[in-house]
């Protein structure tokens, strides 16, 4: 690894920028871990050392290969994730102690232990690090926050004439899976056109297996009709693969050959078969019409685009298959503002590509520094090469540059979101005279009908907006309370809530949360604590809180805001009741109260949704649902013997003995069930 002299006669390897780039990765790396000074499995150290010093005696025992390191502070908490060419010069930088910035001399400062993973090639480790990264999420690495999964579409492969779906989540039922796609709404509207195109059927497996007769699809020239075998299974499969062909790329070829079939047919005089042909080809022709761009020269590739300004980056990421726009989507990933946007778009790349598939091409906005790392890392990962480009001139630049426009006008939204956020939070502060600017609010709401299906609604807002992914529903389970009693409803949910939050939490150190919320709060991990709870309630509310929170010993640790409605349930004319001060209103035109308004209109939002989902949940539960040793096959066992749980719950033991896959032990078990007589 070369090095160059600094000023200061110190010595700066190549590899120590001052954050190395995050990325995910998958595959396990050959790797062997290094014996570092004295650690244990929870990440602490016998030898008193901190920061630079442990970092130097670590350096003594490493190898001169590739690798990965991991950085732990003194509770065991990974702080920094990188990897290396050379293992023993890359953490060496570290201990040097002269030329970094001050966020690293902080993480340096804070290392109580690392740990150590040798790989075959730095192109593993590249992978390793990017795994480590997007599930560890250490404080100073720079962050994939939005990584919410992305629709495909689904061919299945385990029925004799399969179907087209969208699908998202974990890729394990068998088929192939086309995209990413950036939206449901780009899914479904592909396989609207799908269906017109190539016939596919589109309905459940259950539906499919039970059809005596073509469906109203079939009649309308949706789909080929194989539930009833209206097409044969060969010709079937022929539709199926032509659609494969389609969306892995071969559109012209699907194309060209449809085209010869119409025109063979109209040659033949059966207009017919050649007008179906026509409606095909028309289908596939719109398809290609409604993605937007559709570049000529670009078949498949991912278009990266990042603009870096104010302390945020935007990544904008558009996606074309078989010359298709299949969508974009704007990230925002966590990166110290130091760093420019070529470092930030390099450390993102990696973990972009950890559970998706890499396209043969990508194109960037901006060099970086790792391109060949990354194309030989995800060609690696892929099974095939993926080329990085970065294009001067052409169409390609062209796309690029309006990738580029799309980031710039989605960074100003962002800047402009947070900055209105900023205030409202600064005018929360000011409105309800708190010791500092809250980084995180929590706001609570029930719903039930009648008592019935109570649930507790938590959802969860910060300086960004809400946080859906902190959001958390709470069944109400005590048989104690009245139904209807909304006071003993939130009892309930305040006790579960923070009793578990003391347990793995402790009490929050308040100190600390006021230094967060100053200039560093970026830097800082998203709180688990609430600075302040709203309530949707008055003052019976408030006082049956609070006398949980004392009984807790938190009252000090957490301010509790009650929101009463209007007079008459007037949204503007809400009063709200805090400690040590008269309940009082808001003027009906304040941004405060709006906002105000908004968080607690979410939690209603939040909780009425769950509510519906658990009563539609109770109002289909089975009575067989209820009896312990009954799962999916013995259920459907009985019911395909007896017909309806009512059946099964008159039947007797001997019947119940004669169904298939049921002993005499489950029988007797099903038998008590609904014969209360016969247990005892």
């Amino acid at each position: 690894m070369n090095g160059r002299k600094l000023p200061d006669g110190g010595i700066l390897y190549d590899e120590s920028d001052d954050i190395e780039d995050d990325i995910e990765v998958e595959g396990d790396a050959a790797a062997s871990p290094v014996a570092p000074v004295d650690w244990n499995e929870g990440g602490k150290n016998e030898t008193g050392l901190r920061g630079a010093e442990l970092i130097a005696e670590f350096v003594k025992r490493l190898p001169n290969n590739p690798g990965v390191y991991r950085m732990f502070n003194e509770a065991g908490d990974v702080l920094y994730v990188g990897k290396a060419r050379n293992l023993k010069k890359r953490v060496a930088n570290y201990a040097m102690g002269r030329v970094h910035s001050n966020r690293i001399a902080r993480m340096v400062r804070e290392t109580a232990n690392m740990e150590f993973v040798t790989t075959r090639t730095e192109t593993e480790a590249l992978l390793l690090e990017a795994n480590l990264i997007k599930r560890l999420r250490p404080r100073f690495n720079v962050l994939l926050r939005d990584d919410k999964s992305f629709p495909y579409i689904l061919i299945t492969g385990d029925q004799r004439a399969p179907a087209i779906f969208k699908h998202r989540g974990a890729r394990a039922r068998k088929g192939d899976y086309f995209g990413p796609f950036a939206s449901a709404g780009a899914v479904g509207r592909t396989i609207n056109s799908l269906q017109r195109a190539f016939l596919i059927r589109t309905c459940a497996d259950s539906v499919f297996e039970t059809r005596t007769r073509p469906c109203l699809l079939y009649q309308i020239k949706r789909c080929s009709g194989p539930c009833t075998h209206e097409i044969s299974d060969a010709g079937y499969a022929e539709l199926v693969q032509e659609a494969k062909d389609f969306l892995s790329g071969k559109s012209q070829n699907v194309k060209a050959h449809m085209a010869e079939e119409m025109n063979a047919a109209a040659e033949d005089l059966d207009f017919e078969r050649a007008a179906v042909f026509r409606d095909r080809l028309a289908a596939l022709s719109h398809v290609q019409s409604h993605q937007g761009i559709n570049p000529a020269g670009v078949e498949e590739a991912d278009v990266f685009a990042i603009h870096h300004e104010g302390g945020i980056s935007c990544i904008q990421v558009f996606f074309f298959r078989t010359g298709q726009n299949w969508g974009n989507r704007a990230y925002f990933p966590k990166a110290d503002p130091s760093l420019s946007g070529a470092e930030v778009l390099n450390a993102f790349l990696a973990q972009f590509y950890d559970d998706k598939p890499v396209p043969r091409q990508i194109l960037l906005s901006e060099t970086v520094e790792e391109i060949d790392l990354l194309a030989a890392a995800f060609g690696e990962k892929a099974g095939h090469k993926v080329a990085i480009l970065v294009p001067q001139r052409g169409e390609k630049r062209d796309l690029v540059d309006h990738v580029v426009a799309n980031a710039r006008e989605a960074h100003g939204r962002k800047l402009a979101e947070t900055a209105s956020q900023s205030r409202l939070l600064e005018g929360f502060k000011e409105t309800f005279r708190l010791p500092y600017v809250p980084q995180r609010i929590e706001i609570y709401d029930n719903s039930h009908i009648m008592g019935t299906n109570a649930v507790g609604g938590m959802v969860v807002a910060g300086p960004e907006g809400f946080v859906k992914g902190q959001y958390r529903k709470f069944n109400i389970k005590s048989t104690d309370i009245t139904p209807g009693d909304d006071f003993g409803m939130m009892r309930e949910v305040m006790t579960r809530r923070f009793s578990r939050l003391l347990k793995e939490e402790g009490k929050p150190d308040r100190n600390a949360a006021a230094e967060a919320s100053g200039a560093d709060a970026a830097d800082q991990p998203f709180p688990a604590w609430p600075d302040v709870i709203l309530i949707d309630g008055g003052q019976g509310q408030m006082t049956a809180v609070r006398a949980i929170l004392g009984e807790l010993g938190i009252t000090d640790s957490v301010i509790a805001i009650g929101v009463a409605k209007g007079v008459d349930r007037d949204a503007g004319r809400e009063r709200f009741f805090a400690a040590s001060r008269e309940s009082f209103t808001l003027p009906p035109r304040d941004p405060v109260l709006y906002f105000i308004q908004r968080m607690r209109d979410e939690a209603h939002r939040f909780a009425i949704g769950s509510h519906r989902a658990r009563r539609k949940k109770e109002m289909v539960k089975n009575p067989l649902d209820e009896i312990g040793g009954i799962g999916p096959s013995r259920k459907r066992a009985l019911l395909q013997h007896f017909g309806t749980a009512k059946a099964v719950s008159r039947a007797a033991l001997s019947d119940l003995m004669a169904v298939e896959g049921i002993s005499e032990g489950v029988a007797r078990q099903v038998y008590n069930h609904f014969h209360e007589d016969a247990a005892k």
